[in-house]
């Protein structure tokens, strides 16, 4: 790694109807004809958010009224290193254009590679968009509560929800793993009809995280690795954290997002140590990749997690 990191903010500039603008870098700049995110170095003195304001207003003339962070990445060229923060540009004033002679494009997060070559570092953010920004958790618990989660998951699906972790460490040993596997067959159909995925926690048998679309790993099971589960191409690997020490070992295992809480009180845990949204900003801190805000997160959360960086919400009681 060059010994000196270049700091730049970069937008994902997102339409309502949820196309992302790239920019072509010039001829004369390095990477021409590559296509990138808008956006660009920051100066001295100047936060996250104002760079990005500043650079957007001189590179395609838009003045920016609504951002976000959201992901801070390192990413090693091959004569420098640049570490990008991502940000979300939901708003703005005045229409794109290329005032660098750059040729701009609207495209489709999912296939913005049809438009040409994109920068190496271009690629990951364009993969994190996939993920939906609502995480719900299950709490089934017994058999007796399998036909109230049932009608509990339902309405989440119908609502919109495309991601489930199914998590039951407290499943009586006298129910057996095979009533369990049974309930999670009845979840995947539920799912898959509605176009969700589901991760099984890595309390469960590693037969089952392949049956179904990844594997969500405990803290500890996460420490005890040093690289990627074994999983189907396009399995996705979650990871629970508590610090920034484990969001980082979760990026380093090649995890595609990672949940980091407790934010804030949970009607299960009363009075345990929570960190607070300051201390999800720091737990977040270069990240590498999404991270869920986890612990008394609802819809009525969303907004106030977004504003600080979370990729979005995990829950149970408030998602599921």
């Amino acid at each position: 790694m060059s010994e000196k990191i270049v700091d730049v903010a970069a937008g994902m500039i997102m339409r309502e109807d949820g196309m992302l603008l790239l920019g072509q870098r010039p001829e004369g700049k390095p990477w021409a004809g590559w296509w990138e995110l808008p956006g660009g170095k920051l100066e001295p003195g100047e936060t996250v958010l104002e760079a990005l304001a500043r650079e957007l207003h001189e590179e395609i003339g838009i003045r920016v009224t609504q951002s976000r962070p959201w992901v801070t990445y390192v990413h090693v060229y091959p004569h420098t290193t640049v570490r990008l923060a991502f940000c979300f540009v939901t708003g703005w004033e005045g229409a794109p254009q290329g005032l660098e002679n750059q040729r701009l494009e609207w495209v489709w997060p999912a296939d913005a590679a049809a438009v040409g070559n994109l920068l190496p570092a271009a690629l990951p953010p364009l993969r994190w968009l996939q993920l939906p920004t609502t995480y719900g958790i299950s709490s089934i618990g017994s058999r007796a509560g399998v036909a109230a989660f049932l009608g509990r998951l339902d309405a989440a699906l119908a609502r919109g929800v495309k991601l489930v972790q199914f998590r039951e460490p407290q499943w009586p040993d006298g129910a057996g793993a095979s009533s369990l596997h049974e309930v999670l067959q009845q979840v995947l159909k539920r799912c898959r009809a509605a176009g969700a995925r589901v991760l099984v926690n890595s309390a469960h048998p590693a037969a089952w995280w392949k049956e179904a679309d990844g594997v969500h790993l405990r803290t500890a099971d996460a420490a005890r690795l040093s690289a990627r589960p074994a999983l189907p191409e396009g399995a996705l690997v979650g990871v629970s954290a508590h610090d920034n020490a484990q969001i980082v070992h979760a990026r380093e295992l090649g995890a595609d997002f990672a949940v980091l809480g407790p934010v804030l009180d949970t009607p299960s845990h009363p009075g345990a140590q929570t960190l607070g949204w300051e201390g999800f900003v720091e737990g977040n801190r270069d990240a590498g990749i999404p991270v869920f805000a986890l612990g008394g997160q609802s819809t009525q959360t969303v907004s106030h997690a977004l504003r600080h960086a979370a990729h979005g919400i995990a829950g149970i009681r408030g998602v599921i």
